[in-house]
C-alpha cells in the first residue's frame, strides 16, 4: 500500500501549531482588555458614579482599555500570513460565522471604549487633547458618559465571550469544542481586569472592593474549570486530560495562591483604616492572578491544538 502526504512540513508535522504565542498574547490582552472595559464601567456606574469621585483608576482604567486592545490586536495582525486579507474580511459580514462577529465586534468596541476614555479624562489631563475638535466631542458627550460606561460595559462581556465561542466552534478540536469554554474564557477575562483594577486603585477602599470581587469571580472559575474537566473526562475519555492538567497545574498555581492571599482580607474593618501591609498583599494577589490568567491563555492555545478526535 503507497500512502501520499502532501503540504507536510516542519510546522504542520507532526501537530498542527498554526497558532503559536503570538495568538496566545493577542487572547490575554483582549480578555483582560473586555474584563476591564466591564470592571473600570462598574466602578463608573457603582452608587450612581459617586464610587469613581477622587479615584484616579476611574480614568486610567478606561484609558488602558484601547491601548492593551491595540497590542492585542497588533499581535494578531502580526501572527496574518497575508496581512491585506483583513481588508477582504471587512467587505462582508457572515452570520454564522464567529471569526465574522468576533471581527466586527472588536472593530466596533475600540472606538466605544476609546471615546469613554475621553469622557472620563480629568480636567487637569485636558491639555492633553491637542485638536480642537477632541475637545468639542469631549464637552458634546458629557452628558453621555452613563451612556457610554453602559456600552462598554456591553461590549466588554461580549468581547470576553467571544474569544471562547471561536474556539469552541472547532469540532476537531476536542479540548477547544466546549460549551463551557465561553464561560471559562469569560470569568477569565473578568479576573484579569478585576485584578488590573485593583492594581492601578489609589484608595484603598477601591483596592478592597476590587479585590473582593476577583475573590468571588476566582471562585466561579475555579467552579467552571471542574466542570469543564468533567466534560472532557467524560467525553473525550483520557485523550485530552494530560493536556487540561497541565492548564490546571498552572492555574491552580496561580490563581488558587491568589485566592488564598485575598480570603484574609475579607474582614469586618473599615477598608480606609487597611494598614500598608495589606495594601502589598493586595497588589502581589492580583499581580499573581493576573499572570494565572496568561499561563491559561497559553496553554489554551497550545493543549487545544495537540488535542485531536479519538
Amino acid at each position: 500500500m503507497e500512502l501520499t502526504v502532501t503540504g507536510t512540513n516542519a510546522i504542520t508535522s507532526p501537530f498542527l501549531h498554526a497558532w503559536d504565542w503570538r495568538v496566545a498574547l493577542y487572547l490575554f490582552l483582549g480578555g483582560m482588555a473586555a474584563g476591564l472595559a466591564v470592571m473600570s464601567s462598574i466602578l463608573r456606574l457603582k452608587n450612581a458614579g459617586k464610587s469613581a469621585e477622587g479615584e484616579s483608576a476611574s480614568f486610567w482604567g478606561p484609558l488602558w482599555v484601547p491601548i492593551i486592545l491595540s497590542f492585542g490586536m497588533l499581535f494578531i495582525f502580526w501572527d496574518l500570513d497575508r496581512k491585506l486579507n483583513v481588508y477582504w474580511l471587512y467587505l462582508t459580514f457572515k452570520p454564522f460565522s464567529p471569526m465574522s462577529w468576533g471581527s466586527w465586534g472588536l472593530l466596533l468596541f475600540f472606538p466605544v471604549c476609546a471615546l469613554n476614555a475621553l469622557v472620563t479624562m480629568p480636567g487637569e489631563y485636558r491639555h492633553w487633547l491637542r485638536f480642537d475638535v477632541l475637545r468639542t466631542l469631549v464637552d458634546r458627550l458629557q452628558p453621555h458618559k452613563r451612556l457610554l460606561a453602559i456600552l462598554n460595559f456591553v461590549f466588554g462581556i461580549f468581547v470576553g465571550l467571544y474569544t471562547g465561542v471561536l474556539l469552541s466552534a472547532f469540532v476537531a478540536r476536542p479540548f477547544w469544542h466546549s460549551a463551557l469554554l465561553p464561560l471559562l474564557c469569560l470569568v477569565s477575562a473578568l479576573t484579569a481586569g478585576a485584578a488590573f483594577m485593583a492594581i492601578i486603585a489609589k484608595r484603598k477602599a477601591v483596592k478592597l472592593f476590587f479585590t473582593k470581587v476577583n475573590v468571588s469571580i476566582v471562585i466561579a472559575e475555579l467552579i467552571v474549570m471542574v466542570l469543564f474537566s468533567i466534560g472532557l473526562a467524560t467525553s473525550q475519555g483520557g485523550a485530552v486530560m494530560p493536556s487540561f492538567s497541565f492548564i490546571l497545574e498552572y492555574l491552580l498555581y496561580g490563581m488558587a495562591i491568589a485566592l488564598v492571599a485575598k480570603l484574609l482580607l475579607v474582614t469586618d474593618e473599615r477598608s480606609d483604616a487597611l494598614p500598608d501591609r495589606a495594601v502589598l498583599l493586595m497588589q502581589v494577589s492580583a499581580a499573581m492572578v493576573l499572570a494565572g490568567g496568561l499561563m491559561f491563555r497559553i496553554s489554551l492555545v497550545y493543549a487545544g491544538q495537540l488535542s485531536h478526535l479519538v
